[in-house]
């Protein structure tokens, strides 16, 4: 399932206690970030046993355009979890819409 940036943005700006994750490389990370959990996609298999407990939660996934996020949410639903949520456009639709 999917979620848009002005519901994402909604979210962040009440200050809403997210399971939020980047799945971008380290260095466009440190660029420009939304404050989410850095896991970059070809390391998040590595991450599943800290990620297991979040299972039946929702996991919102975020990259640069909403492509390899969408990787990583349908890797994340063939390893049992239930809610990951994507979202469409990525940072660069985010701070389009800030703009």
């Amino acid at each position: 399932m999917d979620i848009t940036v002005e519901e994402l943005k909604e979210r962040l700006d009440k200050g809403e206690d997210l399971h939020f994750y980047d799945v971008r490389e380290e260095h466009e990370y440190e660029e420009d970030n939304l404050g989410a959990i850095l896991i970059p996609l070809a390391e998040l298999p590595d991450h599943l046993d800290e990620l297991e407990p979040l299972k039946d939660e929702e996991i919102i996934i975020h990259c640069r355009s909403g492509a390899r996020s969408g990787r990583a949410a349908s890797y994340l639903e063939s390893q049992g979890f239930t809610n990951v949520r994507n979202v469409l456009g990525g940072i660069l639709a985010y701070r389009e819409l800030e703009d």
